[in-house]
């Protein structure tokens, strides 16, 4: 596989750290009042770490942008290099299909319209546009 020109996560492994750092702060401040629980902290941090590892997961899957040499990935859908014609100056026509596989560009992340080599237009998004249109450039 190729190295990655632009990577855009959609979200990081380090949020499962919130849940026991929640849970040790909660220790702490039961510490300082005198009466502790524990092992209801450390199962409040497990189990927020639990529920937090799927959402994770799912977004790693689901919202991830990425540009190689020869491909673009938008969640689970690749579109090769070779089929994108035009990102600059291109307008977005209403009901132009969404890459990745969702009716409209997940929330917080703004819209690049790319047209293809056979003259239609689609979405593609990104947190970041600029650096998404800047490596789809280079490429």
């Amino acid at each position: 596989m190729s190295e990655p020109r632009y990577v855009e996560h959609g979200a990081r492994w380090t949020a499962l750290l919130y849940g026991p750092l929640f849970a040790l702060l909660g220790y702490l401040a039961e510490l300082a009042t005198g009466t502790t629980h524990a092992i209801a902290w450390v199962l409040v941090g497990l189990g927020l770490a639990v529920i937090t590892a799927p959402w994770v997961h799912a977004r790693r899957r689901f919202l991830t942008v990425k540009v190689t040499d020869t491909e673009l990935w938008q969640g689970r859908e690749s579109l090769p290099l070779a089929e994108i014609a035009e990102v600059e100056d291109v307008g977005a026509p209403a009901g132009a299909r969404v890459l990745g596989g969702g009716w409209s560009a997940p929330r917080k992340y703004d819209e690049l319209p790319i047209r293809l080599t056979d003259g239609t237009v689609v979405l593609a998004w990104a947190r970041d546009a600029r650096a998404l249109r800047a490596a789809l450039g280079r490429a």
